[in-house]
């Protein structure tokens, strides 16, 4: 199923001001394509919901999660314990699953491996139709599309027939809501690591310690130090593990520079 240039401006988020009215645009396109919900969140592992730019929650304002046993943003401990979330850290393409078992058009054996007892108490939805969304610095973001009767556990033909179209619209309202919304310092674009600080950080990476560092490089213990303390510095990490899963992130952790 194509989707129209016009229908991805729409759910585009271009400003704060633009988040709701993108929303509702996601929200009625799917329904219009599909006849289906959208439950969607910006980071499977925060807390923080998706708001507009009044501060209105995105869930209940505009996707309609209003009732007790539907406010599915208010447990962000669900990334910890529904197959959903779960599931998007192992696929990066959208599937549809049910107590059955997770489908998708490509074969991903870790799919097989989750756990899918209790679905329906666990993922608070009989079957849905999930969009895994990769952003940079790690962040999984996912949309699930939800039958408007909770009875519904097959949700094959809308997958096959919309589930990339889906998808596709998901991605572009979340990656623009995540660059209208985001918080980092806007140095980080513009970090340069020296050959030997991603040296440092590479072999750190692989779980030696700066004295073994200095013995495999041919330095001392506290050049080690310094140049990932420096690497950290322009990383903005508070310490070194944080520096490692950033600058893994910036691709500096692939090749020697």
């Amino acid at each position: 199923m194509l989707v129209s240039d016009a229908s991805l401006s729409a759910v585009r988020v271009d400003s704060p001001a633009g988040i709701r009215a993108a929303a509702e645009a996601l929200r009625d396109t799917v329904r219009e394509l599909a006849g289906l919900r959208v439950a969607v969140t910006h980071n499977i592992a925060a807390a923080e919901p998706m708001k507009d730019a009044e501060g209105a929650i995105l869930a209940s304002e505009v996707f309609g999660f209003t009732g007790e046993d539907s406010r599915w943003w208010r447990f962000p401990q669900l990334a910890l314990t529904s197959p959903l979330p779960m599931a998007c850290r192992f696929e990066s393409e959208p599937f549809w699953c049910n107590a059955e078992g997770i489908r998708t058009h490509t074969p991903n054996a870790l799919l097989a491996e989750l756990n899918l007892a209790n679905f329906r108490e666990r993922a608070l939805t009989s079957a849905a139709i999930v969009a895994p969304i990769h952003l940079p610095f790690g962040q999984i973001a996912a949309a699930s599309f939800l039958s408007p009767d909770p009875a519904v556990d097959d949700l094959s033909r809308p997958y096959e027939e919309a589930g990339e179209t889906l998808a596709l619209l998901a991605r572009v309202f979340v990656a623009s809501y995540v660059k209208v919304t985001e918080r980092r310092p806007a140095r980080i674009a513009h970090v340069t690591l020296s050959k030997r600080e991603v040296e440092c950080l590479r072999w750190a990476a692989a779980g030696k310690t700066n004295d073994e560092i200095a013995m495999i490089v041919g330095l001392k213990r506290t050049t080690i130090r310094f140049h990932i303390r420096a690497a950290a510095q322009k990383l903005d990490a508070v310490n070194r593990d944080q520096a490692l899963f950033k600058a893994a992130q910036l691709g500096f952790l692939s090749t020697l520079r």
